[in-house]
């Protein structure tokens, strides 16, 4: 049975002061508002109202079930319709994560629009470049970068990830310029590590015998920090893979230049990536929109 709404339905006869009133207030049958007090009579094993067939007089358990059943009632209602509330207006707190330089370059600056977008939503943003539990730590929603591997979640693409082995013009004149994938093994590299393990095997796609290789690389350096990768390849320590969405700048500046053009390297994507359930808030489809806004298409990085 539907205690508190028999109960609401209890309140609201002892408001209006007879069962025919609170039954048109209501849209309901006197007969159906009658049985449904009797049912909630039955269900607590007390009578809440003296009936004679002029008068209804409300017991002292009902008045009891009033003064404590009241505030539970209205406590409910101003809970439910907050829910709808959330559920149809972009409001609340967004909790989002992604890694630290992808979050300064391309979701700082733009969060003070969103904001001012969306007036009833708060932010909570964490840039880390750990890949956190987004259901056990309570995110909303995660920017990533590269292949997917947790199949349990919801992911809309933002942008194409393309990448690119980039080395500084110093490096090429003391070191030679590689021609092909096999000659990076000759070569210093910089490689990244993180908790997933070491990613020193470099794929590329050959176009003309259209296959893919794959070449293992090492050097000097290895980092967890795509920033002190870029650094480095910049004062000349290395070559690099990198994203071109993390070197635009000093590759248009001329601090880098792109190698084995001819060999592309497969791009992968930047996603929002969600937790599986059927009803997203509209603070969050609200913010994957912006994001598609501001970087889909043709990204900042790759436009001019």
């Amino acid at each position: 049975m539907d205690c508190v709404g028999d109960i609401g339905l209890f309140l609201r006869v002892l408001d209006h002061g007879s069962i025919s009133a609170a039954a048109r207030s209501l849209d309901l049958s006197v007969a159906v508002t009658s049985q449904r007090l009797k049912r909630l009579e039955a269900h607590l094993g007390v009578r809440l109202f003296q009936r004679t067939t002029r008068s209804l007089h409300v017991t002292p358990e009902g008045q009891r079930l009033a003064e404590q059943g009241r505030p539970l009632v209205d406590d409910l209602e101003a809970l439910t319709n907050g829910l709808r509330e959330a559920g149809s207006e972009v409001a609340g707190t967004l909790r989002l994560t992604t890694s630290s330089t992808f979050g300064r370059l391309y979701v700082s600056p733009v969060l003070a629009e969103f904001l001012a977008r969306h007036p009833k939503v708060r932010v909570q943003a964490d840039f880390d470049d750990q890949t956190v539990d987004l259901v056990g730590k309570g995110f909303d929603l995660a920017i990533r970068i590269g292949e997917l591997d947790d199949s349990t979640l919801v992911a809309r693409q933002l942008a194409v990830n393309r990448r690119v082995v980039v080395a500084s013009p110093d490096y090429l004149v003391r070191h030679g310029t590689p021609k092909t994938p096999a000659d990076l093994a000759r070569h210093d590299c910089l490689v990244m590590v993180s908790h997933a393990g070491r990613r020193d095997v470099w794929r590329f796609a050959d176009r003309r015998r259209k296959t893919e290789v794959a070449v293992r690389v090492s050097g000097r350096l290895e980092s967890s920090q795509g920033e002190l990768q870029s650094d480095a390849a910049i004062a000349g320590l290395g070559i690099a893979l990198h994203s071109t969405w993390h070197v635009w700048e000093d590759l248009r500046a001329g601090r880098l230049v792109t190698l084995l053009d001819a060999y592309p390297v497969p791009p992968s994507g930047i996603y929002a990536v969600m937790p599986q359930r059927r009803h997203v808030p509209p603070r969050v489809r609200a913010f994957v929109d912006f994001m598609v806004e501001k970087i889909g298409a043709v990204p900042p990085w790759e436009r001019g």
